[in-house]
């Protein structure tokens, strides 16, 4: 029988975070078997190692309660965290991500290269969050953002229209499964280099993620890409807190680079 453990990721208190699923002997496991775990656990993503290569290489897998993801920057924290301080490498669906774990419980990933696109259905997007498209800041324009998973990035005017997420929750669901979007990357800019967000997750069969690595990759490949931050920048992504559950990213851009690599701690919860 499988041994489910339970992390808190980017914080490092386990009442803040995301909880994760951790399933480390997935080996002899079906999709079906891994899709009722995540199930059961009801966390937004449970991983799941189904393979140890040896050197610290590992095939992972994700499943939301409802749906496999390619990528999962929370759970990958988690996982990393419990396997240990060290240098990891997880071979996902989306691809190849090293991650390291320092001896204070605080991992790195380094995604998959990032990139954009325009983003399409604005419109509807709108209408399932029921924003207006005066409710977007001018200033960081809509579009699709990839480092592992696709996100639609929108930008709020003010800090209060963020705050204020009551969603359609079968229109957005609808909308994000026709155009392949895993969350919705909310944002507001608060500073310079500093961001507070937040990541309707509908597909997955959970209204809200608390802290969203994937999301927050390919944030950084978004400001990237569009000349938002300088080309060398560390940026603090703030997500979670309007629900309760306080969860802090820091985002790491390298020039010349176009991976992104993000960072927080992992600790664990106490079990059912």
């Amino acid at each position: 029988m499988a041994t489910i453990e339970r992390y808190a990721a980017f914080t490092d208190d386990p009442r803040g975070g995301n909880p994760a699923g951790v399933v480390r002997d997935a080996g002899g496991l079906d999709d079906a078997a891994m899709q009722k775990i995540a199930a059961d656990v009801g966390y937004s993503e449970t991983a799941f190692i189904t393979a140890d290569h040896g050197d610290g290489h590992f095939r992972v897998r994700y499943f939301s309660p409802l749906a496999e993801v390619p990528f999962c920057g929370h759970a990958t924290v988690a996982t990393a965290v419990a396997l240990g301080p060290g240098q990891h490498r997880f071979t996902t669906n989306a691809g190849e991500v090293p991650v390291t774990v320092d001896e204070r419980g605080r991992a790195t990933l380094t995604s998959v290269p990032a990139s954009i696109r325009d983003l399409p259905a604005l419109d509807a997007l709108l209408t399932a969050l029921g924003w207006s498209a005066d409710d977007l800041d001018p200033a960081l324009p809509p579009r699709v953002a990839y480092a592992g998973a696709h996100h639609p990035v929108l930008a709020a005017r003010t800090r209060e229209r963020l705050a204020d997420l009551a969603y359609d929750f079968e229109a957005l669901k609808g909308l994000m499964l026709a155009q392949g979007w895993t969350t919705v990357q909310l944002i507001f800019r608060s500073g310079q280099t500093s961001f507070d967000v937040r990541n309707p997750f509908p597909v997955g069969g959970v209204v809200e993620d608390p802290a969203t690595g994937a999301a927050a990759a390919a944030l950084g490949g978004y400001l990237r890409a569009l000349g938002l931050v300088p080309e060398a920048a560390t940026l603090e992504v703030r997500q979670g807190d309007d629900m309760g559950r306080p969860s802090r990213l820091t985002v790491q851009l390298v020039p010349g680079d176009s991976q992104v690599r993000v960072s927080g701690n992992a600790v664990p919860m106490a079990t059912a």
